[in-house]
């Protein structure tokens, strides 16, 4: 087991950890908004023990990276994977992304180099765009991110706790059994990354548009959601993800929340495994 840190063209420290054979087949895991590779803790511990190669990196301005003033956007985010990754020199690699993270990977994987990516997973993903717009009627107005951004200006210690404590765990459905050390794990998390760039990562997340990047991958890719996602709505994000793509299989879970790798890891990680090995 290692973890370090690759230096990018602009500068920036980028965290990650590189878990098992470096022979082995690797999974690279994109956490979203606003936590860190600490978010994926159970997926890597389980592929470790099955003998894959396990990376997860802290995005720029999250967890352990630096928190940096600019570049806070989706191309510079995949410009930073693709720095990771040549790096590491991985190959073949499966890219799971969860969130703000699936945008990221989809990216990533849409220009990665030839031989890089062998298979991707979009797991409650943004793409392929959240916003409301006129091409995307079914999307989130406008009004709702910048409620996002006013929370995370103002008091984002506070409202780094309520997003974990409601709707992103689904903990604040009638009977939900409510795991707090979750919550602060959540809010942990958070509060480790800067201000700024959490801020700026909410328009990344929000209004980028993934319409080209996933019409462009044609390798196999997995889109997992659960039909009661209340961060990222399922009918406008999932199904038409898979429906973009050229080789896509939709994955749907009945009354699963948003943060399902967290809550449903027994669900989860034996339909990632499945998909890697198939």
């Amino acid at each position: 087991m290692s973890s370090g840190f690759v230096t990018t063209k602009d500068g920036v420290q980028i965290f990650y950890k590189d878990w098992g054979p470096k022979t082995a087949q690797p999974i690279v895991f994109h956490h979203g908004w606003p936590l860190s590779a600490d978010d994926w803790d159970n997926q890597m511990m389980f592929f470790y023990a099955k003998g894959f190669r396990v990376i997860a990196h802290d995005r720029r301005g999250h967890g352990r990276s630096t928190q940096t003033e600019t570049g806070n956007e989706m191309d510079t985010y995949a410009a930073d994977v693709a720095a990771l990754t040549d790096h590491l020199d991985l190959k073949n690699a499966v890219h799971i992304g969860h969130s703000t993270g699936g945008g990221e990977a989809i990216r990533y994987v849409a220009r990665a180099k030839p031989g890089r990516v062998s298979k991707a997973v979009l797991i409650g993903a943004v793409p392929p765009i959240m916003v409301k717009s006129d091409k995307n009627p079914g999307g989130l107005p406008l009004e709702v991110f910048d409620s996002f951004r006013a929370a995370t200006a103002a008091n984002r210690a506070q409202f780094f706790y309520d997003v974990p404590a409601g709707p992103f765990y689904g903990f604040n459905r009638p009977g939900a059994k409510v795991d707090q050390g979750v919550i602060w794990n959540w809010w942990r998390q958070g509060m480790m990354g800067g201000i700024k760039a959490h801020y700026d990562c909410i328009k990344a997340f929000s209004e980028t548009d993934f319409t080209e990047d996933l019409k462009k991958v044609d390798l196999p890719v997995l889109v997992m959601h659960g039909d009661d996602d209340q961060i990222v709505p399922y009918a406008d994000s999932a199904p038409l993800s898979a429906k973009l793509l050229k080789n896509g299989t939709l994955k749907t879970y009945k009354g699963l929340p948003h943060g399902l790798c967290t809550t449903h890891p027994e669900v989860v990680n034996p339909d990632l495994l499945a998909f890697i090995q198939s």
